[in-house]
């Protein structure tokens, strides 16, 4: 800094801190101080708002596409690969999770914890500190500026007094080279130069003065300015190297690169596609899809002479299931044992094979046409038409049965066959057989 007050009068424009009233810029930045505290808990605040969302979009992203990939055609370990992606993204997710965690649960509110320690509102408004720092340069300013506009009195009035003396001096030339010249006239001219110098010389005496007695109060104002900075300048040292290990702070829970989670988890995604052997998603899918699948090739199966009626495969898969060969299941220990059912037409043993099918020929073994319901052709006979009510639930396993509940009424259109069925017709108009000791007659 220049050291003496005449070096900083030499540019009158200066906008040097030793000028009165400049240190309002130092006194300023510790409110800049605060708004920055402000502004870089904002920069944190939105920082962690986009790791949030990240989070949130990668994980949505990798459930998304682990649902597509696991209902899609890939298979084997091709498809564990592709996974792979999905699952390095919800890990990827968890890690933004923590940095938003990180920024927010600590160096956000680490900073918000200095702010409070180091910035005091007042109930007047503004904070203590700035106060402190405006009432410290101001007191070592005063002194100092006090003198400084004594000097500039003297000087404008010294100033002025040569301006009067040279008006003078000007008009008593001007008078003696006038023709007519008075006498007396030039006589008051000349005493009035003289007074200027006089007076010219007392203000100039007096501004000397003034401005030697601010050229020594100046080094004492420079020493109680130079004290003042420096009380602020430690305080702005304190903020500004603790923004420099918070920046760092963060710039360690920014950086997932060092962290070894965060490796591990491109290590293992790296290992499980190069894991991928072509070969063995191939083998797998001969021996699941192709011709490595096992076969129930056809062979030869007797017909059963216990049945009377040709039974469909759909049958002879319940009946797997614990149904009775006759197709009737029956609903509880009290029920009457359902007798077996005689086709209306009957069928030879070198007419159909054992795993003929009513579904598959399209045709009803019941039906005299062989389609459709088989008493469509074979109306219900007028001499017979009996009211009858069902003792015991009962569900139709065949097309030519029927299905009714314990308690409901039909119409017996047919008399008993020799095997315990009876032809009945609902009331929705629906015939079929049903066992003859599943109702009675109502009377």
């Amino acid at each position: 800094m220049s050291g003496s007050y005449d070096d900083s009068m030499i540019d009158v424009s200066s906008d040097s801190f030793w000028e009165v009233g400049n240190y309002k810029r130092t006194v300023k930045r510790v409110d800049d101080g605060n708004r920055l505290c402000n502004d870089l808990m904002s920069c944190i605040h939105e920082r962690a708002r986009i790791e949030k969302m990240y989070a949130q979009q990668l994980s949505e992203w990798g459930k998304r596409w682990r649902q597509l990939i696991e209902k899609g055609p890939q298979y084997g370990m091709l498809e564990r690969a592709w996974s792979a992606l999905c699952t390095e993204a919800e890990k990827v997710s968890e890690l933004h999770l923590e940095v938003k965690t990180a920024l927010m649960s600590e160096d956000f509110e680490k900073l918000k914890n200095w702010q409070r320690d180091a910035f005091h509102k007042q109930m007047i408004g503004g904070f203590k500190e700035t106060k402190e720092a405006d009432d410290g340069f101001r007191k070592a300013q005063k002194p100092w500026a006090k003198k400084l506009k004594e000097m500039e009195t003297m000087k404008k009035a010294y100033h002025s007094a040569c301006k009067e003396e040279k008006l003078a001096a000007s008009r008593e030339t001007n008078s003696k080279l006038e023709s007519n010249n008075n006498p007396e006239a030039q006589k008051k001219l000349q005493e009035k130069v003289e007074k200027c110098q006089q007076e010219g010389q007392k203000t100039k005496e007096r501004y000397e003065k003034s401005l030697e007695e601010l050229n020594k109060l100046t080094p004492q104002y420079m020493e109680n300015m130079e004290q003042v900075f420096e009380q602020w300048q430690q305080f702005e040292d304190k903020r500004i190297h603790f923004f420099k290990e918070l920046l760092l702070e963060v710039k360690q829970h920014l950086d997932l690169s060092a962290n070894h989670r965060f490796q591990n988890i491109y290590h293992t995604l790296e290992d499980t596609i190069s894991a991928t052997d072509v070969e063995e998603d191939l083998k797998w899918f001969r021996s699941n899809h192709g011709p490595g699948m096992p076969m129930n090739w056809p062979q030869f199966e007797d017909w059963s002479v216990d049945l009377n009626r040709t039974l469909s495969r759909r049958g002879t898969k319940k009946s797997s299931e614990g149904v009775m060969l006759t197709g009737i299941s029956q609903t509880g220990s009290d029920q009457p044992v359902q007798p077996p059912k005689t086709n209306s037409i009957s069928v030879s043993s070198n007419e159909r094979t054992p795993d003929w099918s009513d579904e598959e020929s399209g045709a009803n073994p019941f039906s005299a046409n062989g389609d459709g319901n088989p008493f469509e052709d074979e109306p219900a006979s007028p001499m017979l038409s009996v009211a009858v009510r069902a003792l015991y639930d009962y569900e139709g396993q065949e097309q030519d049965e029927l299905t009714f509940k314990a308690g409901d009424e039909l119409t017996k259109v047919g008399e008993e066959d020799d095997q315990g069925w009876c032809k009945g017709r609902l009331k929705d108009g629906q015939v079929g057989l049903y066992p003859a000791n599943y109702a009675e007659d109502i009377v």
